[in-house]
């Protein structure tokens, strides 16, 4: 899957709250989309997946390729029959995902249903199979039970079930393992991880949490203020982070290597979205800045498959900065 140049603002405001993103994902590939609070990767998100309502934004451009069928985003949503069957979304929260006053089974036999000529009986002999496939324990049991009788890990992995219930190619997931406690989310990533070995499907994922990237991923893409400004292998961008609020995310993150020492901070806070500073919208923020950022950065790639949008990458050789 395939996605370019996507722009879109809300209803009302000056500025994009989405701003030029190009995201790729292949087959049996893990892409993490980071970035804190803000940044736009849900939205990201929710736009590709055609579940924006026109009321309250407007696609200025943006162009979605999916198994070799391309869709021009200011004029197409991804058509319905598309969504859950040749790509899925996990939402954030599965509490509020799933609807409490229907049964397990129903929920996730709708999902097939909707997508295939098969009877009810064949369809919710599916959710039991994926119910188990997930890992969940007396699945024939389960399938009777409401959202509230289950754990925040079992809802979860009901979602899990009944995004994959139509075998899609792709797989969007909203931070997955959002309140979760630590041994649960490491439960959830290995069964992504494995789905994702068997099917060869490719994900999308969504977190603010670098330790997930570093688990899971196979490249990474840095959100900021709407606009990626970094992207590579995951491995290139976090031995060798090039934009300035990469390094940042970097150094805030706690080291074993360094116990007691204090914890490095990006300075300020995001502006808002119809407060964006012109050129590069990191600059209000960034130590390095010049007038130059005042023109705004392309991403460009400086490396084998790594991108960064800043005007001085390589940093090392045009700062002086080592991360």
């Amino acid at each position: 899957m395939e996605l370019v140049d996507l722009s879109l603002r809300f209803r009302g405001q000056p500025n994009d709250v989405v701003d030029q993103v190009s995201l790729a994902v292949g087959q049996g590939e893990v892409l993490c989309v980071v970035g804190e609070s803000g940044c736009g990767k849900s939205v990201t998100a929710m736009a590709l997946m055609g579940l924006l309502s026109p009321d309250y934004s407007i696609i200025s451009s943006g162009n979605l390729n999916v198994g070799g069928i391309s869709f021009d985003l200011t004029r197409d949503a991804l058509p319905r029959e598309m969504r859950g069957s040749r790509v899925a979304m996990i939402f954030q929260e599965p509490m509020t995902s799933l609807n409490p006053v229907f049964r397990i089974g129903d929920q996730i036999c709708e999902a097939i249903l909707s997508h295939g000529n098969v009877s009810r009986s064949d369809a919710m002999a599916r959710a039991e199979e994926m119910l188990k496939r997930v890992g969940i324990a007396n699945p024939a049991q389960r399938l009777f039970e409401f959202p509230h009788q289950l754990s925040g890990g079992m809802r979860q992995r009901v979602m899990i079930a009944m995004a994959l219930a139509n075998d899609p190619q792709v797989l969007i997931a909203d931070e997955p393992t959002t309140a979760l406690d630590v041994t649960i989310q490491a439960q959830i990533l290995d069964l992504i991880r494995d789905l994702r070995d068997d099917t060869g499907m490719g994900t999308i994922m969504i977190t603010h949490d670098l330790g997930v990237v570093a688990e899971i991923a196979d490249r990474v893409a840095v959100m900021y203020g709407g606009q990626v400004v970094e992207q590579g292998p995951v491995r290139d961008v976090f031995e060798n982070p090039q934009h300035p609020y990469t390094i940042g995310l970097m150094s805030a993150m706690p080291r074993l290597d360094r116990p007691g020492g204090r914890l490095a901070i990006v300075p300020g806070t995001v502006p808002a979205i119809s407060n964006m500073p012109d050129g590069c919208r990191f600059r209000t923020r960034c130590a390095f800045a010049t007038s130059e950022c005042e023109r705004r950065p392309g991403l460009s790639e400086f490396a084998a498959q790594h991108s960064v949008a800043c005007h001085f990458a390589p940093l090392e050789e045009n700062i002086g900065v080592t991360a």
